[in-house]
Order: structure tokens, then C-alpha cells, then sequence
């Protein structure tokens, strides 16, 4: 059975750091482009990075380029989301998807974590 679980969301103030992990059980982690997704309230859930299995290629959205870097470490299993710079349009609930792709996709994800919550204070 496949599991996906973040962490390390929580409350910060604008121009602060948080580091997200997430954390992929049941599945070959190598096999599989990871993504990140976030939801704010009252809104549709938006993508916001990608990386290739290998972790050779990655994509942002506007959004977040030069302020977010993602990475994955194949070894533990591991997606990471280091987040720079915050601002309060931040905020939402981050979430971490897995599919078993070639390349780094914007949708289509098959397996998603719960989500954790990253709170940006003005």
C-alpha cells in the first residue's frame, strides 16, 4: 500500500523559511516524478514544483521561482520543499504527490499525502 506523508509545515512570518518533507512508502521512490501542490482557502488547488525521479529536472510555477527549491533524496525515500523568502499569499496547505513517470508533471498525479499546513504572518 502506497503512502505518502508531509511534514514540517507550521506558522512563520513573511520573509521566513520552512523546509517541507515528505516521506513515500509501498513504491520504488526512484521510479517516480514527485510533485508539490498547494490549496489555499476558498481556492482550487494549484501545482507549484516538480521534480524528475532522478532529481536531474525541475519545474516551478511563477509563483514561487526563486523563493522555493525542491528536492529529493532516492536513498531515504524523501521529497523535499525548501521554501525562502515567504510572503502571506503563501499561506495554505501543502501537499505531496507521486507519479510513476518519466518526466516532471503539472497534473495527473496518482498518489497524494494528506497535506501540512504553512501559515505566512504579515
Amino acid at each position: 500500500q502506497v503512502q505518502v506523508v508531509e511534514s514540517g509545515g507550521g506558522l512563520v512570518q513573511a520573509g521566513g523559511s520552512l523546509r517541507l518533507s515528505c516521506t513515500a512508502s509501498g513504491l520504488t521512490f526512484d521510479d517516480y516524478a514527485m510533485g508539490w501542490f498547494r490549496q489555499a482557502p476558498g481556492k482550487e488547488r494549484d501545482w507549484v514544483s516538480c521534480i524528475k525521479w532522478s532529481g536531474t529536472s525541475t519545474r516551478y510555477a511563477d509563483s514561487v521561482k526563486g523563493r522555493f527549491t525542491i528536492s529529493r533524496d532516492n536513498a531515504k525515500n524523501t521529497l523535499y520543499l525548501q521554501m525562502n523568502s515567504l510572503k502571506p499569499e503563501d499561506t495554505a496547505m501543502y501537499y505531496c504527490a507521486a507519479d510513476p513517470v518519466a518526466y516532471c508533471p503539472r497534473e495527473g498525479y496518482g498518489y497524494w499525502g494528506q497535506g501540512t499546513q504553512v501559515t505566512v504572518s504579515s
